[in-house]
């Protein structure tokens, strides 16, 4: 039962992570499809606005962190994990139903569809803001960065905490 809950919370937190970043969509500009980049760099409006692929790689780096420290103090000291099987284990299926509730719910059923997410001069690539496979791809390099990220969470349980 904690193992719901807990998922349930982490789909929750992402969520409103998500939701925040939604208000300035240009610092997500690299979630978009790559057609629907493109479009946005050479429009007038956004020259001055658009974040560097260092940026990118920067909070990616930084959510990893952040998710790293914050899964590792939950099971350790929540659920008694002790061992790196344990911490592995039980972080990488949070994270896949995470990443699959991001693939699907939010990616799929929100974001391409919600004109929230649709910048100004791009309204006519509506076949590139419904591109699935963008994300569907997203979802299973997701799965191979969890991969690194929870094998550090369990040696960070079983070595440090």
């Amino acid at each position: 039962m904690i193992f719901v809950i807990e998922a349930i919370v982490l789909c929750i937190l992402f969520t409103l992570m998500v939701f925040t970043m939604a208000k300035d969509p240009i610092k997500t500009l690299y979630n978009y499809p790559p057609k629907i980049q493109e479009r946005v760099k050479s429009l007038p409006q956004y020259q001055n606005q658009i974040p560097t692929q260092k940026n990118k790689v920067i909070a990616k780096l930084g959510a990893s962190v952040l998710f790293i420290i914050i899964l590792s103090l939950i099971l350790r000291y929540i659920n008694g994990y002790a061992t790196f099987i344990e911490g592995f284990g039980y972080g990488f299926l949070l994270w896949t139903i995470v990443n699959a509730y991001d693939a699907i719910v939010l990616d799929i059923c929100w974001f391409c569809h919600d004109p929230r997410f649709v910048f100004p001069g791009t309204e006519d690539m509506v076949e590139e803001y419904h591109n699935y496979w963008f994300h569907i791809k997203g979802s299973l390099i997701g799965e191979g960065i969890a991969l690194v990220v929870c094998a550090i969470v369990g040696l960070v349980i079983q070595f440090v905490l």
